[in-house]
């Protein structure tokens, strides 16, 4: 079997190599622009490759199959015109300085997920590379970023990739990648990339090759599914795998989200989810990958060792927090929220264990959903308050601090925060961004009518964008001022420095304190304490090492006496108020005095953590 590294133009000392894989075709070339054109040997198993003297990077070049049209190379590392432009060949040499780089490991990570065009107003690596002493400091170690493979259209949220190894060209060069990379890990900071193997977007090049890349075995909302398991499945799978590993070895990323791995249809003894985990963590050698999947059906496989049947990845995205925070905080659950009260009891279930949905019925699919977790350890859940989905998926794609008052925005960020899953914030949420985001994809024509109407009908499942009026005023994803309008505003991080202040001081909190750690050996309980309050117990081994985190989302609560064990301090210690939302620093009300063992309030829309002191 031919190695999956040689597709795609590799230069070397004395010229470049070709090489595609085109099954069932009968002969392929390369026209070089100024050149001349090359035959490519037929090696086998659909692959087609051959070394070309004086063929070297910068030079633009095209495939041919069978003499049908000239098209990309679907394993271009360059498309400067885009989508349906040349392929170019590049260097891959870059003078790299995280040489003591060891990785990230799956505890105590705190993720940030960004988009390159909308992070900053220029839209670029290199702009994204000077925000990165703030990220440093906000205390993120993780960067996600959204997907950057080449798609079709000016401007898009990158999950509509047609060729997934060509870095998306308005963004900046392959080595602009690299120096933001680098220079993330010199402020400590891993970067993970979101990649779709789900499907591809509009215009695709992928049957001009071979039928075989996809399948029709499999229904998916998103389009045609990538072939797996049916005939001709190794090529297919070699050329994922390829752009995984790629991404590793190539540009020191250190790991990957796994877009929607639910739509990766596969029969095979092997999935091909546990194949590119397996994948990539060879090909980072010493250093620790993080590998990341969202998987709608929560199923516990995922995260299972593969000597136990499982995928070996590192966690999965939970969407059942942020479902039942959201109605908590706006009261609102139509459409998919309505398998969610927002109750304190769902809250602590979803920090106790990860998942709400772990077989019971859902109302929304008419069906049991999710799988048994109870037991799985917190780290291997991400939560999250806001990302590109659940912020866009409204009529207006508004933010969280401009659907709900401040204090009550400060009260639900210390669940997320000094929650015992792993967090991850959406840019700007750390600094209260007011831009919406919205869905945005800059094709022209038919097509960018069809993605107007296919978006529209997605969110007329919302009750209230089905109002007419609504529907009028819905952004259109191919207008310029809708991607425009969903770029970062880096004044309100000024602006806004008190809410700054609070994700902050929460972080360096989660960071310095035992309790709040994966790697502590800390245990959690909870209990409700009343129609929108709770509480959160951290057990450690030491008394003195105990907190507990009270959160009220309701009106002012009265303790006068509360039946609740876990509110007794340890042995020998009182409670004290060690943090408080509203800190006049946060642009709070002020702190109320507390003193647990008196009558005391907790005022609405507050959170508070109390750590033990020794009684004298």
């Amino acid at each position: 079997m031919l190695s999956r590294d040689i597709l795609g133009a590799i230069p070397h000392g004395g010229g470049t190599r070709f090489a595609l894989w085109a099954r069932e075709r009968q002969s392929a070339s390369v026209e070089i622009e100024g050149r001349g054109t090359f035959a490519l040997d037929d090696l086998g198993d659909g692959y087609f490759g051959a070394d070309v003297p004086d063929a070297h990077p910068g030079d633009r070049y095209w495939f041919r199959i069978e003499d049908g049209q000239r098209l990309p190379d679907l394993a271009s590392r360059w498309q400067p015109e885009g989508n349906d432009g040349p392929s170019v060949i590049v260097d891959n040499t870059f003078a790299w300085t995280d040489q003591g780089w060891r990785g990230v490991s799956r505890q105590d990570q705190v993720i940030y997920e960004l988009h390159i065009g909308t992070f900053t107003q220029e839209g670029t690596w290199r702009a994204a590379t000077g925000k990165l002493d703030h990220l440093a400091n906000l205390g993120v170690t993780l960067l996600h970023i959204m997907p950057i493979g080449t798609f079709k259209g000016h401007f898009g949220w990158g999950y509509d990739t047609t060729l997934p190894y060509a870095p998306f060209a308005p963004y900046g060069s392959a080595d602009d990648i690299r120096a933001f990379i680098d220079a993330a890990h010199a402020r400590g900071i891993g970067v993970i990339l979101d990649v779709v193997y789900n499907h591809v977007g509009l215009g695709d090049h992928y049957r001009a090759y071979s039928e075989h890349y996809f399948t029709d075995r499999y229904e998916n909302e998103w389009g045609a599914s990538f072939n797996y398991d049916d005939d001709g499945a190794r090529g297919v799978r070699d050329f994922i795998i390829g752009n995984a590993v790629y991404w590793i070895r190539d540009f020191h990323f250190d790991g990957l989200r796994l877009d929607a791995v639910q739509a990766m249809f596969d029969s095979s003894e092997q999935h091909i989810v546990a194949e590119i985990t397996q994948a990539v963590r060879e090909a980072a050698g010493g250093r620790q990958v993080y590998v990341l999947v969202e998987n709608q059906p929560q199923e516990h496989l995922m995260i299972d060792p593969p000597d136990r049947g499982g995928y070996g990845v590192d966690a999965m995205v939970s969407d059942d927090f942020q479902h039942a925070v959201r109605v908590a905080v706006t009261g609102h659950n139509d459409f998919y929220y309505r398998d969610y009260q927002g109750s304190p009891q769902e809250l602590v279930s979803a920090l106790k264990y990860g998942f709400l949905y772990q077989g019971q019925r859902s109302d929304m699919r008419d069906k049991a959903y999710g799988t048994y977790n109870l037991s799985t350890p917190s780290e291997h859940f991400v939560h999250f308050l806001e990302n590109h989905d659940q912020v866009a998926n409204s009529a207006r794609g508004f933010r969280l601090a401009t659907l709900a008052s401040p204090a009550r925005v400060r009260a639900v960020t210390s669940l997320l925060l000094l929650g015992p899953q792993t967090p991850c914030l959406f840019q700007g949420q750390e600094f209260g961004a007011t831009n919406p985001f919205v869905y945005f994809l800059g094709l022209e024509g038919d097509e960018a009518k069809a993605g107007a109407e296919g978006r529209r009908q997605s969110v007329s499942n919302f009750p209230s964008v089905a109002d007419p009026v609504m529907q009028e005023r819905l952004p259109v994803p191919a207008d310029p001022q809708t991607f425009a309008s969903s770029k970062l505003d880096w004044a309100e991080a000024e602006l806004h420095s008190p809410m700054l202040a609070l994700h902050r001081d929460l972080l360096a909190m989660r960071r310095s304190d035992p309790a709040f750690s994966h790697a502590s050996g800390r245990r959690i309980d909870g209990a409700v304490l009343g129609d929108a309050a709770l509480l959160v117990r951290y057990f450690m081994a030491e008394p003195s090492g105990h907190r507990l985190l009270l959160l009220n989302l309701g009106r002012d609560l009265q303790f006068g006496v509360m039946a609740e064990p876990l509110l007794a301090p340890p042995p020998g210690h009182r409670w004290t108020v060690a943090w408080s939302s509203e800190h006049p620093d946060y642009d709070g009300a002020g702190r109320r005095p507390v003193d647990p063992a008196q009558f005391w309030i907790l005022p609405s829309d507050c959170a508070l953590v109390f750590a033990p002191e020794a009684l004298a």
